[in-house]
């Protein structure tokens, strides 16, 4: 091989051999321990982007190096294929969303074997193959059979042009994002699935994921959101029924003034019939997303009601209300309020002008008095006009308050979850399709026998609302009982149900017979998962409720899916603009632009390449179109090679950390490989070396065993525990620079080293394995070096005879001696004390106290 790198070339053979060897194809083998490590699948969006090559070379890195350990190592690849992005790419092209889909798969699958990720090929999957969705489409009969799933009216978003459930993103003020139409809040039958079943176990069990970063599992325990109070009827005035709700503050009910309904309550539809204004009111309900933080943010709006509540301790009349703010899904669609400890409350009783009464005071002086002119007091104290519950803290408060409840039979203590069933089913045609047959007895499931219900391919959707709701062919089948004439379920299901169980079906890939087989117990669960942090909600909750689902059928065993998370950082860019004469703002990719830099790097000016025109510095953003800040892999692929890319993505920041895109940075690391193979190449041809003699090594050649030896073991921490691949490439460096500056050709001398070498090149492998490829057979090595073993450190490498330590005079730093090991604290205090540097400040004093840190510092407490 030439000693000119070519990168090209040595990535094309590397992947070659791989190919050729089927060097990642791994079956299950009892005899050695597995790790499976997995990256969240891409979406075949149609090209990867630098955030796609970041994350699975983090994976990647992850997998090489437990396999260096000796481990069997599985890591697969797939797609996740369904989803509105290429139906709305079919509707703009007029081609077929399978066609589009395929095609980008095609392209993508060539760009991540470019980059030479050490994947298992023959296990991947796209979500829309009929031979992968076959399968949900059967868990999710065994759910309805045993009612984990079921159809039921629900609100959602509806753009009446389209005909279809728009999602919250989709809403544009108000607006559908493609027709432009007023969308409304429309109640249809959606299908559900009831994850709130194992609300306590998903709750509970986030204090076994250990592995997990601590933000995904406060989120997830915020999302299910556990909470224990009381259940309250409020008696409705001349009508023989109860308006019910739940609140975590039963010492504030002597506080309620009013009542608040959703749009959707009975009430509120019975109040319409005969008022005009209400029912517009409502109708302005229906047009606001269904959102939760939608619904935290907006004004706060009602209209009164014709109906009174009776409170149930007090027996006072309260006005009842219709609210834009009270959701129908969540809890009982009613809710008291207690504007003097409720900040939306107080917000709301201000507008309306309902009164507002304290009912709780601090339980101390170092408190805060309320003052509720301005805001609402929310923070727990002691009960005030209460009547007799007055002076009670808030545990004596609701024991209290629910004992009363419940003797009067109008309340009882409950657990309640911020958790809702997991609304499956979207109005759209590019999914899987929900396996129900609408009877008259009401929705079925498909038989086993007749699964999978296959989505035809060749359909091109126009827009407006579902295809599948007008193709007679996909419509037509039969009741399974009773063989009368039915219509097939037109709904698909929500692209989470696909990604919510990948990681299994990866086990047992070409199971034909069965969702998993035996193999799916020997690799689950997956020991590292790589992803983003914007799905620690969904995806993150979903796939621990398939397992459960999965669990529950003898598919799989053990609580969790995943045992260790690791959460990577996007990344991010530079980004330059220029405002034209009318305002308008005109973005520039890095590669338009010239940049003027000071003495330290720092840009100080820039102006464009075409025409010199001054531009803008932005700020450092998230790669996006919009900006023009974002990076073309393949490009930096062409030119400098995927291994440049792949450390350069991993060298600056830990995985877990936004990484600032820097082309100087990847030429820098494209300049290192270049000086790595350099040197390598000189290093070979000085012929063989030998293993070296430990008892004939000089003090030099020591020294440099000693740094190789700490930078393996530091690097095997840095890589195999921490995850901080930046600081091992930075010590890797350090030891890559020792080595340029070692010069000893004697045989000792060579034979240390070749073992530095070989150390260096082991180390870098799972980082840029293609060169690594190369450079390994280059010292002479037969075996390939994803087959070598990971280095280990050598103790005696790292015992030294001399330690150096530090010594202050009075806590200030004067001196450095060097001391034999083991020295004892007579023999050091000595040495201090005779080192001439520590003479000129301690002459003509006198030493009061020598204290002696060993290994670290002598200080000399010396008398002013």
């Amino acid at each position: 091989m030439s000693e000119q790198y070519d990168p090209q070339k040595v990535e094309e053979q590397a992947q070659e051999y791989w190919n050729s060897h089927k060097s990642f194809e791994v079956d299950e083998d009892p005899t050695k321990e597995k790790f499976y490590c997995l990256s969240m699948f891409p979406y075949p969006s149609g090209a990867l982007h630098v955030g796609h090559v970041r994350n699975y070379t983090i994976g990647d890195v992850i997998a090489r190096y437990q396999r260096m350990l000796g481990k069997n190592v599985l890591q697969p690849i797939g797609w996740d294929a369904f989803g509105l992005p290429a139906e709305n790419a079919a509707i703009q092209n007029k081609v077929p969303p399978a066609r589009w889909t395929r095609s980008n798969i095609e392209n993508m699958r060539s760009q991540l074997k470019r980059l030479g990720f050490a994947y298992d090929w023959r296990r991947e999957l796209a979500t829309c193959d009929p031979s992968y969705y076959r399968w949900e489409q059967w868990l999710f009969t065994q759910a309805m059979k045993n009612g984990s799933a079921y159809k039921k009216n629900a609100v959602v978003n509806w753009d009446p042009v389209d005909q279809t459930v728009l999602a919250n993103e989709q809403v544009v003020d108000g607006k559908g994002w493609r027709s432009g139409a007023t969308v409304e809040r429309r109640e249809i039958p959606q299908w559900f699935m009831r994850i709130t079943e194992f609300a306590d176990d998903l709750l509970e069990n986030l204090d076994k994921l250990d592995g997990w970063p601590e933000p995904v599992r406060t989120m997830q325990r915020n999302w299910i959101g556990k909470s224990e109070g009381l259940e309250i009827d409020f008696g409705i005035a001349g009508r023989g029924e109860t308006l019910r709700v739940f609140t975590t503050r039963p010492d504030t009910i002597m506080g309620v003034t009013y009542m608040a309904v959703a749009a959707e309550h009975p009430l509120a539809t019975e109040a319409a019939e005969d008022s005009d204004d209400i029912a517009a009111f409502i109708e302005t309900c229906k047009r606001v997303k269904v959102s939760e933080a939608e619904f935290e943010t907006m004004e706060k709006k009602g209209h009164q009601l014709p109906f009174q509540a009776v409170h149930p301790i007090s027996g006072d009349a309260i006005p009842i209300l219709v609210a834009n703010f009270v959701l129908m899904e969540y809890g009982t669609g009613a809710v008291m309020g207690v504007p003097g400890h409720d900040q939306r409350d107080w917000e709301f009783a201000r507008s309306k002008n309902l009164p507002i009464v304290q009912v709780i005071e601090p339980d101390d002086d170092k408190s805060e008095p309320a003052n509720l002119e301005e805001a609402a007091y929310t923070p727990y104290g002691k009960t005030i006009n209460s009547g007799q519950f007055d002076g009670l803290d808030y545990e004596s408060a609701f024991d209290e308050i629910a004992n009363h409840l419940q003797g009067l039979k109008v309340g009882k203590r409950r657990v309640n979850f911020r958790l809702r069933d997991w609304l499956v089913s979207r109005q759209r045609y590019w999914g899987a399709p929900i396996p129900a047959i609408d009877t008259v007895r009401g929705p079925v499931p498909v038989p086993g026998d007749d699964l999978p219900v296959v989505l035809p391919e060749d359909i091109v959707p126009q827009g407006e609302g579902s295809p599948l709701a007008t193709s007679e062919e996909f419509l037509a089948t039969t009741d399974p009982e009773t063989g009368k004439p039915a219509k097939r379920e037109t709904d698909t299901f929500d692209t989470f149900v696909e990604s919510s169980w990948y990681y299994a079906r990866y086990c047992s890939w070409d199971c034909d017979d069965a969702m998993l087989d035996e193999r799916a117990r020997y690799w689950l669960p997956v020991d590292q998962y790589i992803g983003g942090i914007e799905h620690a909600i969904l995806h993150l909750l979903y796939i621990r409720y398939f397992h459960r689902l999965m669990r529950r059928e003898g598919l799989v065993d053990g609580d969790e899916p995943v045992t260790n998370l690791l959460t990577q950082g996007m990344v991010n860019a530079q980004t330059y603009y220029r405002d034209d004469d009318e305002g308008r703002r005109h973005w520039y990719n890095e590669t338009e632009v010239d940049a003027k830099r000071d003495d330290r790097g720092a840009v100080i000016a820039v102006t464009l390449k075409s025409d010199g025109r001054p531009v803008e510095i932005g700020g450092v953003e998230k790669m996006s179109k919009s900006k023009r800040n974002g990076v073309d892999p393949q490009i930096l692929i062409e030119r400098y090679g995927a291994d440049t890319l792949r450390l350069f993505s991993v060298s600056d920041v830990p995985p877990d950390q936004g990484l600032e895109w820097s082309d100087r940075g990847v030429e820098g690391a494209w300049r290192f490989l270049r000086r790595l193979w350099r040197m390598v190449h000189e290093f070979a041809a000085g012929g063989e070396a030998v293993a070296p003699d430990k008892d004939k090594l000089n003090d030099d050649q020591r020294a440099l065993r000693m740094q190789l030896h700490k930078a393996i073991s530091k690097v095997a921490d840095d890589v195999g525990r921490r995850y901080t691949f930046n600081t091992a490439i930075a010590a890797v460096r350090e030891l890559v620079n020792a080595l340029a500056q070692y010069e000893d050709d004697s045989k000792q001398g060579r034979a240390v080293q070749a073992e530095a070498w070989d150390a260096i090149i082991a180390m870098l492998a799972p980082i840029a394995p293609h060169i690594c490829h190369e450079l390994w057979q280059v010292l002479g090595h037969s075996e390939p070096v994803i087959d070598a073993s990971w280095p280990q450190p050598d103790s005696d490498a790292l015992m030294t005879d001399s330690v150096e330590l530090v010594v202050q005079v009075n806590g200030k730093l004067r001196s450095r001696i060097t001391v034999p090991a083991g020295l004892d604290k007579e023999g050091i205090e000595k040495l201090a004390l005779d080192d001439d540097n520590v003479q000129r400040f301690i002459e003509g004093a006198k030493v009061k106290r020598v204290i002696v840190v060993p290994g670290r510092l002598v200080n000399l407490v010396v008398a002013a």
